[in-house]
């Protein structure tokens, strides 16, 4: 945006400069170095909390499962019905059994994928949804470059082992979070047990992810485990208005990691609203307008997690858009806020318009002369 930088309120500038900086010191969580690679993030920042080897292509097993029910979700119902292929019977590791030409719905083969993790029912979901397998993996894949993601390739709705077929631990951590936004993927992974409507027979599901049975706040969210790629495991919980998500790849104690390592970061880590949404940040200098000061407001929240007993010198700047004038709108962006921390970005919020702001036409002046003649 071209435009002219100012410092507004001083006070709030004060405010967040010196608000955070007295917090009792903690220790971190212990990264345990039996994982090949690590990651955790909190979920509204996309933080990194904590991490080794987080940026290195690795196997993921049935990790893969999120981006695959991620994918059907933003392109099929959920009583969509499954007319069972061949191909996805009978495919090796875990399965749902699914017997061909069996009729079954989405959602109940999503559950049959993310609870018992099954390798046929992600098959029957890519071949339903694309019209083959190596169709949906370049949905996948497309999706994934959506996101802005660079280190992952599929190759697999399942996570069968193919050495091209990778991803890191950070970047799972983003499919999650993204997945996480659609409310039906949320419901899913934090189900212990789902018993199927559809299909040719009864199915009971029993989600493998242990840590939905004993760890306060958790909703998920996939287990994945193939010989290549070791013990794998994603997973998530809230706490305290904070969500984290972490990605553990080839380790083997990996419910206890997880454990480790959100247990660390609920205790040395907290999320702080430094802007509210709506918030009142100044007022700027409208030309030609029926007011000369327009009121401006904070279109979005930003929030930034820190670790507590670190010292953080908040500033605030604004760039104001360039040739402000009347008439202006209620809710028009004229202007970006900024969050700094030192120098690093904490987060940016559109400025905008807290009201409407005519101009100063010939009916305005004329309003005027009668008011002045009047009184």
């Amino acid at each position: 945006m071209n435009g002219r930088r100012l410092r507004l309120l001083a006070a709030l500038l004060a405010a967040v400069g010196t608000a955070f900086m007295a917090f009792a010191a903690k220790a971190s969580p212990a990264l345990m170095t039996r994982a090949s690679a690590a990651a955790l993030i909190e979920s509204e920042t996309g933080r990194l909390l904590a991490a080794k080897n987080e940026d290195l292509m690795l196997p993921m097993a049935s990790t893969t499962k999120i981006m695959t029910a991620l994918v059907v979700l933003e392109n099929c119902s959920a009583d969509d019905i499954v007319k069972v292929p061949a191909e996805a019977v009978g495919v090796e590791g875990s399965s749902v059994y699914l017997e061909e030409g069996e009729e079954i719905s989405v959602g109940d083969l999503l559950y049959g994928l993310m609870l018992a993790s099954g390798n046929d029912a992600a098959v029957a979901l890519a071949v339903h949804t694309a019209g083959s397998v190596s169709a949906f993996a370049d949905m996948m894949n497309s999706r994934a470059e959506d996101m802005g993601l660079t280190r992952t390739h599929f190759i697999t709705p399942n996570g069968l082992h193919d050495e091209r077929h990778l991803t890191t631990a950070r970047e799972l951590c983003l499919i999650t979070r993204e997945a996480l936004k659609v409310p039906e993927f949320r419901e899913i992974v934090s189900t212990k047990y789902h018993t199927a409507q559809s299909g040719s027979r009864p199915r009971t599901f029993k989600n493998k992810n242990s840590l939905l049975w004993e760890y306060d706040g958790a909703f998920g969210v996939k287990t994945g485990y193939t010989m290549a790629a070791g013990r794998c495991l994603v997973f998530g919980a809230e706490r305290d208005g904070m969500t984290v998500i972490g990605a553990l790849l080839n380790c083997r104690p990996m419910f206890e990691t997880a454990v480790e390592l959100m247990d660390g970061a609920f205790e040395s880590w907290e999320k702080r609203t430094l802007v509210s949404r709506d918030q009142q940040i100044g007022g700027v200098f409208i030309e030609n307008g029926t007011e000369s000061i327009l009121e401006v407001r904070a279109k979005d929240s930003i929030i930034d997690v820190a670790q507590s007993g670190a010292e953080h010198a908040y500033t605030t700047s604004a760039l104001i858009r360039d040739g402000l004038a009347a008439p202006i709108s209620r809710g028009e962006v004229v202007g970006e806020l900024s969050v700094w921390d030192g120098d690093v970005l904490v987060g940016r919020a559109d400025l905008v318009a807290a009201y409407d702001v005519g101009r100063k036409d010939l009916r305005y002046w004329w309003q005027l002369l009668i008011k002045r003649f009047a009184a």
